[in-house]
């Protein structure tokens, strides 16, 4: 298949617009037109892992972390980023990254992770916000159907587990056609008054073209009357970490077990024991600092995520206890993740998962 319909299906999954401004999702290498034979998936681009896309015949490497954070003003093989950039172009091998925006969604990385620990009643931590806009249009009151449901149909009213919403007034609408227009209703140059419905949509960002494009051809009217309102409400299935329960609560010892055993991990840092039972838990793959207080105010008896830095480890303050197990611990299960993904909708597609372990730490124990 082309290498833009599985992109597309990607960021259909976790849209590009859900990442972090610091970040740099989607295709790096590659034209989208091109032909995908076979696809590897891994943690990190490096060398090896596109050594081994070579030898298993894959034109296609995705990964969770972007090769490129940052511009390159040069291409000279000076380093490992420039190198693999240069090897895949040279070996016509595609390069896609799928990292904040697949850490964003309910299904992504921390899902991952609550599935691994077997948590439940999950939901966002810290669910983000200027991902919503708001459609106000006006339409004759016979029409007001159709134009709902072109909107309903391209995306348009859907708030978390209910679909088709929106908002219905009825009023009067008034124009007056000059000898330039085409009425769909009235006649030039007098005053029309038509009975008409004004209707109010919320609808993600991503689709805006969409939506428009459907309004456009639905609506009956030469010009169309609306208003787009970018709204500040924060989605509640879309953000940063995750927060759910055990099944039957843990004491600390056994929790930190049942963690290192099911996150692989090989070594765990953490604040003291605290004196009270595990039940919540609340998780954010890769660097997870900047959550801590959110895992506080939600009440979580530990936090796990990665890369806190020994002043940070004073923050939890016994509120709850940290367990930070390591950056590529936290995240090594979204291979897996994007592979069942890509499988459910594409159940022919070659796809592989890497043989390498991409971690750049090694532990002496």
């Amino acid at each position: 298949m082309k290498l833009a319909d599985l992109t597309s299906f990607l960021e259909e999954y976790a849209p590009l617009n859900y990442q972090e401004d610091y970040d740099n999702s989607g295709l790096i290498v590659g034209n989208p037109d091109m032909e995908v034979q076979s696809a590897l998936v891994a943690l990190d681009c490096t060398e090896a892992i596109v050594d081994e896309a070579i030898a298993k015949k894959c034109n296609l490497i995705i990964t969770h972390h972007p090769i490129v954070f940052k511009g390159l003003k040069k291409l000279n093989g000076k380093n490992y980023v420039e190198r693999v950039i240069i090897k895949a172009i040279q070996n016509n091998i595609a390069l896609y990254a799928i990292h904040t925006n697949l850490d964003h969604v309910e299904n992504g990385v921390n899902g991952k992770i609550c599935e691994k620990l077997g948590l439940i009643d999950t939901k966002i931590l810290a669910p983000k916000g200027n991902l919503l806009k708001k459609l106000i249009t006006f339409c004759p009151t016979q029409q007001a159907d159709e134009v709902r449901k072109s909107l309903f149909e391209a995306g348009a009213g859907n708030i978390s587990n209910y679909s088709e919403c929106s908002f219905n007034t009825l009023g009067i609408g008034t124009f007056k056609a000059n000898e330039n227009a085409n009425p769909w209703v009235g006649e030039i140059n007098k005053l029309q008054q038509e009975p008409e419905t004004k209707i109010e949509v919320i609808f993600a960002v991503q689709n805006e073209r969409k939506i428009l494009n459907s309004l456009f051809k639905s609506h009956p009217y030469e010009e169309i009357a609306y208003d787009i309102v970018h709204l500040e409400n924060k989605l509640q299935n879309v953000g940063s970490g995750m927060i759910g329960e055990l099944a039957e609560e843990m004491d600390s010892i056994s929790f930190l077990q049942l963690v290192k055993k099911n996150m692989q991990a090989s070594v765990i840092r953490h604040t003291e024991i605290l004196p009270k039972k595990i039940k919540k838990v609340a998780v954010c793959g890769g660097s997870g600092t900047f959550l801590l207080k959110n895992a506080i105010a939600a009440k979580a008896d530990v936090f796990i995520t990665a890369d806190f830095k020994y002043h940070d480890f004073f923050d939890a303050e016994k509120k709850l206890m940290i367990a930070d197990i390591g950056h590529f611990e936290t995240e090594q299960f979204t291979s897996e993740l994007l592979i069942e993904i890509i499988k459910k909708k594409f159940s022919s597609f070659a796809i592989r998962k890497t043989e390498q372990i991409t971690n750049p730490i090694n532990y002496f124990i």
